[in-house]
């Protein structure tokens, strides 16, 4: 999957009897920052107003108008403030502003503090976020009060800011595949489509005919071309031909209702109809669309289907769902993560190698689960999190942990890990006190924070991020 650059609308706050002329540097500052760290930018001209700063309400619609000349081409406004700022305007400028909105503030420096050089922007900035808030505008902070721009802390406060702008740009509108029905025994992955809709998520229901249909009559060239891309990508052994044909045809029949519907994730029933009429597991299948940047999440569960797609917006990168599967040992901070499996390319630490799902060569008889993909999966950073449907409420919970080396005995089935938090404890108590699945969407890197806020103060979810 390709990460997508964003861009952002530089705002710049003046209030007249602070020194305007730190403006002109601020403006220099941040287009150079934000260029430096791959980001690109939109600027109302300098010309437009004194220094190109807004100050009054008048400049504040000047700076609305400039941005609604720009709807839809910037993620997010940086709202920096050079000197103490002007609220007012600034409430005028952003109340339509549709995008997450970063408040930096300058500090003042050692050795220019007189009225030439004194800036007083935290004052200001406690200024502009009181009356932010007044307006009911959202908005957030840098993790520092005061950063400069030019510092490290403003780089990962960009970075954190960046996250929380993707997810609200793809979670604001997208549609997701419910590709077959719930299987009958998974009560547990039951989803409000109402409750979905009016948050801006689309359900597109597809029944599982459609797909055999699909996969029976699938284009020649399409299914020569992507067994050739599957055998390359993973080692199918001695199977039959046949199970590599008939996994490359589900392969051929997903792009193609992915294309049709204009889908940005998909929850698949992947038992017992692909077992018992072509033999095989989806698990290869959705494992590349994983890779691919299409969140792919088994057993029909389209509640994590969502938190799949905002992880990976927040981290940039491809993602997976385990089950929460085991405790390990008797360490409460940790606990065994497990799928049979259809875990991305990206997250696996060796070469992989196609497998036959046991539980479903012990219910179909031996051969009628091919398709698991079996490797080891990356240690390292990761955020952890799931999301509900409940009452009509949009729920979630996210938390930071580690993918650890401890290891799961030699007889374990399928792709296990440890994961290890601080708070697992609280994880797996708010799973069961409020009735989450037993999947977790998994991502690389540590954003809890960051989903936790574009889902809460961006997206209107109820979410719980777990410390």
């Amino acid at each position: 999957m390709k990460k997508e650059k964003l861009t952002f609308a530089l705002f710049f706050g003046n209030r007249g009897f602070f020194p305007g002329e730190l403006i002109a540097a601020a403006r220099e500052d941040m287009q150079r920052v934000l260029t430096e760290n791959g980001y690109d930018y939109i600027v109302m001209d300098e010309a437009a107003t004194r220094y190109g700063a807004v100050e009054t309400i008048a400049e504040g619609k000047l700076y609305h108008d400039f941005l609604e000349a720009h709807k839809g081409e910037f993620d997010g406004v940086i709202l920096s403030l050079p000197n103490f700022g002007d609220e007012n305007g600034a409430t005028v400028a952003l109340r339509d502003a549709g995008v997450p909105i970063l408040v930096q503030a300058y500090p003042d420096e050692a050795g220019k503090m007189d009225f030439a050089h004194r800036r007083d922007s935290l004052c200001g900035k406690i200024a502009m976020c009181n009356v932010l808030r007044q307006c009911g505008i959202a908005y957030t902070l840098t993790k520092d009060a005061t950063t400069n721009p030019n510092s490290e802390a403003f780089k990962k406060d960009l970075a954190y800011f960046a996250a929380i702008c993707r997810v609200v740009r793809r979670l604001k509108h997208f549609n997701i595949g419910a590709i077959g029905a719930r299987t009958t025994a998974f009560k547990t992955v039951r989803v409000d489509e109402i409750a979905m809709q009016r948050a801006g998520i689309n359900i597109e229901t597809i029944d599982l005919s459609l797909v055999f249909d699909l996969m029976d009559n699938a284009d020649a060239d399409l299914l020569a071309e992507k067994k050739k891309y599957y055998a390359s990508i993973t080692d199918f052994g001695t199977y039959p031909p046949e199970k590599l044909d008939n996994i490359a045809r589900l392969g051929v029949a997903l792009d193609k209702l992915i294309a049709d519907y204009n889908l940005q994730a998909v929850g698949v029933r992947c038992w017992e109809e692909f077992q018992k009429r072509y033999a095989i597991a989806p698990c290869l299948v959705l494992s590349d669309l994983n890779e691919r940047g299409i969140p792919a999440a088994c057993e029909l569960d389209v509640n994590n289907a969502v938190m799949m797609y905002a992880l990976q917006e927040a981290s940039g990168a491809p993602v997976m769902l385990l089950d929460v599967n085991n405790n390990y040992k008797d360490d409460p901070s940790k606990t065994i993560l497990f799928h049979c499996a259809a875990i991305p390319r990206s997250f696996y630490a060796s070469e992989t190698k196609i497998g036959e799902h046991l539980m479903f060569k012990k219910s179909f008889g031996e051969g009628s689960g091919v398709g698991i993909v079996n490797g080891e999966i990356c240690t390292g950073e990761v955020t952890l999190g799931s999301f509900k449907t409940e009452d009509g409420v949009l729920h979630a919970f996210a938390a930071d942990a580690t993918l650890t080396e401890d290891a799961i005995e030699d007889a374990f089935f399928g792709c296990g890990i440890v994961a290890e938090a601080e708070c697992m404890p609280n994880l797996l108590t708010h799973m069961l006190e409020n009735g989450y699945r037993h999947h977790v969407a998994i991502a690389k890197g540590q954003w809890a924070k960051a989903v936790g806020e574009a889902m809460d103060k961006y997206l209107g979810y109820v979410i719980k991020v777990i410390q």
